[in-house]
């Protein structure tokens, strides 16, 4: 394949690395770009509908209480195996 026929890529045409002596931006040029890339990013943001809200909050609150679930079976599993081994019997008796 010949030089003409290969195109030009993103990698290809990056210049690299900026020179050393090019003038950096001064320390308020720098925050006024840092507000202007945080303003362009929020204006990204889609919000989520209300049904899309509601499902989400669902499956979250779903997903907790079947982790609940998991532990509190996993506790009372090892403290169980605990007592059993170590001789007391599990849950105390006052």
């Amino acid at each position: 394949m010949s030089e003409d026929q290969v195109t030009e890529t993103a990698a290809s045409s990056s210049k690299g690395r900026p020179a050393k002596n090019a003038a950096k931006p001064g320390f308020f040029a720098r925050i006024a770009i840092f507000i202007r890339q945080v303003i362009g990013e929020l204006k990204k943001v889609v919000a989520p509908t209300r049904k899309e809200l509601i499902n989400y909050t669902l499956v979250v609150l779903v997903f907790v209480t079947i982790m609940m679930v998991i532990v509190t079976l996993l506790d009372l599993a090892f403290g169980t195996a605990v007592g059993w081994v170590f001789g007391g019997g599990g849950a105390t008796n006052s």
